[in-house]
């Protein structure tokens, strides 16, 4: 409590006697000058060593860590309930803005390119390459859920016996 008052309060002014001498011609004035002087000031010190001291260093990087984190939680609860806002007043555009988003995303991510006009018509799919890639797809899939099921039911393969 005493350092704490110390530095709030303002400092006792140095009072420096002197004589001036004036000749019988001149005015009488009054003239104030701040004088800067350098004194042993034992709260610089103690202020040093506070900062100084790593347990203090690690007091105020957690603080700093919980006001970033806290900080960034804010800014996903804010981007959130703009979202859920966006979405509530326009359903229906809403979705087709975040599919078209999303598309977009995607293709920047695998770095494929494309016409999105093209992409929204069915010609785009009704081409024969796609066709094959479905083929595929499907089969695939069913020879996935054969072996899940041949495992599953005990099973052995032909080439296991």
């Amino acid at each position: 409590a005493v350092v704490s008052t110390q530095s709030t309060g303002q400092p006792e002014p140095i009072v420096i006697e002197h004589m001036v001498a004036v000749e019988p011609g001149e005015t009488k004035s009054v003239t104030h000058w701040d004088i800067s002087v350098e004194i042993d000031d034992s709260l610089k010190q103690q202020m040093n060593s506070f900062l100084m001291s790593t347990v203090t260093q690690q007091e105020v990087m957690s603080l700093d860590t919980k006001i970033y984190e806290t900080v960034d939680s804010i800014n996903a609860l804010k981007t959130k309930r703009e979202f859920m806002l966006s979405f509530a007043s326009d359903p229906y555009g809403f979705i087709n803005k975040w599919l078209i988003s999303q598309s977009r995303d995607l293709k920047v991510m695998l770095n494929m390119e494309g016409d999105p006009e093209e992409e929204r018509k069915v010609d785009f799919y009704q081409k024969e390459w796609l066709k094959e890639g479905v083929c595929r797809y499907f089969y695939a899939k069913v020879q996935q859920r054969r072996a899940e099921l041949e495992k599953d039911l005990g099973v052995r393969q032909l080439g296991n016996q």
